[in-house]
C-alpha cells in the first residue's frame, strides 16, 4: 500500500496496531492492580477497608477506586495453596462478579518469579526440554481450561512473568535463546486454544530499558516467539537506587519511547502491568502516578493500553511499594479515581 508512505507517524502505527497479532485487544485504556495476595492476606486476617473505615472486599474496592481490570499471577504447585489454579478462579469469580476485565499472569514456577530468580517447578526438574515444553504447555491450557469451563472470560494472558533474562532457568535462560523462544511459543499456541481472542502478553522488568527489549524481542523474533503485546515494569524506587543519575519523570520519558519504539518495530500494543510508589508518600506518589498515567495514555501515540499497579493492598511482609496504610487505600490511589473519569 504505497500510500502508507505519506501517513504521519502516529497514523502509521494506528494502522500497524490494528493489524497485529494482537488487535483483539481493544484501544480501551485500562486502569488495573494485581491483587493476587487478597486471599492469602484474608487468611491471616488482613481485609482491606475503605476510606470509611468500613470493611470492604478487595476486588470490589478496587471497582469503587475507578479500577475496571485486575491481574492474577498463576504457580504451579505453591505449597500453601495460594496462586494456584483453584485460588486464581476463586479471584476471577470475584472479578467476573464486579465486571472487571482479567489477566492471567503464569510464573510457571512454584514460586515468585523475577528477573533474579527464575525456579523451575519441582516437580518438572528432571524433564528434558520436549518434556517440559508439554509440561509447560499442559499447565497454561488446564489452567485456562478450568476458567473457562466456569464461565470466565480472559482478556489477557502472561506466558511468564518478567522474562528479562528468560524462565525456567537454566533451561530456558536468556544465553539459550532458542530454548526461551520455544517455551514462549508454547506457552502462546496454549493459551489460544482455550482462549482463541485472548492477547498473549511477554512481560520484561525495566520499560526505561531500550537496550534490554531490543535484545530479548529481538532474538524471540529471530528463533520463533511468539505475543501479542509486550508488558512492561516500570518502579522508580529500583531504578534510582540501581541508577542514581534517574529521576521519576526520566523513568516516565524513556518508558514512553521505548513503547513507542517496541511499538513500531515489532507492530503490537504495549501495557504497564506493573509499577508501584512508596507507600509512605502518599502525595508524592499520587502525583507521580497521575504523571505516569497521563504519559501512558497522551505520549506514546496510542500504543499503552493502559496501567496496573501492583499488590496496592499489600500489608504485610514490609513491601514498601504499596498504595494503602493499616488497610485503607492512601492518596496513592486517588490518581487512578480521577484518572477512572478522564475521557
Amino acid at each position: 500500500m504505497k500510500y502508507l508512505k505519506f501517513l504521519p507517524a502516529a497514523a502509521f502505527l494506528a494502522l500497524a496496531l490494528a493489524a497485529s497479532a494482537g488487535a483483539t485487544d481493544d484501544n480501551h485504556f485500562w486502569l488495573g492492580a494485581d491483587i493476587s495476595g487478597t486471599t492469602d492476606d484474608e487468611s491471616h486476617g488482613y481485609f482491606s477497608r475503605n476510606a470509611a473505615g468500613d470493611t470492604v472486599e478487595n476486588t470490589l474496592l478496587m471497582k469503587q477506586l475507578g479500577l475496571d481490570a485486575v491481574r492474577l499471577r498463576v504457580w504451579v504447585n505453591p505449597k500453601h495453596g495460594f496462586s494456584s489454579k483453584e485460588d486464581v478462579l476463586e479471584m476471577a469469580r470475584r472479578a467476573k462478579q464486579h465486571d472487571m476485565a482479567i489477566m492471567i499472569d503464569f510464573h510457571y514456577s512454584d514460586w515468585w518469579a523475577d528477573p533474579g530468580h527464575q525456579n523451575q517447578p519441582a516437580a518438572w526438574a528432571a524433564m528434558e526440554y520436549p518434556e517440559m515444553k508439554r509440561a509447560l504447555a499442559d499447565h497454561t491450557r488446564e489452567t485456562l481450561q478450568l476458567l473457562r469451563d466456569n464461565g470466565i472470560d480472559v482478556r489477557w494472558v502472561q506466558v511468564g512473568n518478567e522474562t528479562s533474562n528468560g524462565f525456567l532457568w537454566p533451561m530456558g535462560h536468556t544465553d539459550n535463546m532458542v530454548l526461551y523462544s520455544g517455551f514462549t511459543a508454547a506457552g502462546y499456541d496454549a493459551v489460544k486454544e482455550v482462549y482463541p481472542d485472548a492477547t498473549v502478553i511477554v512481560h520484561l522488568d525495566n520499560g526505561f530499558d531500550f537496550e534490554l527489549y531490543e535484545r530479548v524481542f529481538g532474538g524471540l523474533k529471530q528463533y520463533g516467539g511468539k505475543w501479542d503485546m509486550i508488558g512492561m515494569s516500570l518502579y522508580p524506587y529500583w531504578t534510582m537506587q540501581g541508577n542514581p543519575d534517574y529521576t521519576e519523570e526520566l523513568t516516565i520519558k524513556n518508558c514512553t519511547e521505548n513503547m513507542r519504539r517496541v511499538s513500531r518495530h515489532y507492530g503490537c500494543p504495549v501495557m504497564l502491568v506493573e509499577t508501584g510508589y512508596e507507600a509512605a508518600r502518599p502525595e508524592e506518589g499520587k502525583a507521580y502516578m497521575a504523571r505516569l498515567i497521563d504519559a501512558m495514555k497522551h505520549e506514546t501515540d496510542g500504543a499503552c493500553r493502559g496501567v496496573f499497579y501492583w499488590a496496592p493492598e499489600t500489608c504485610r511482609g514490609g513491601y514498601a511499594l504499596g498504595a494503602f496504610k493499616d488497610g485503607q487505600p492512601t492518596a496513592i490511589m486517588e490518581a487512578f479515581t480521577e484518572a477512572s473519569k478522564q475521557p
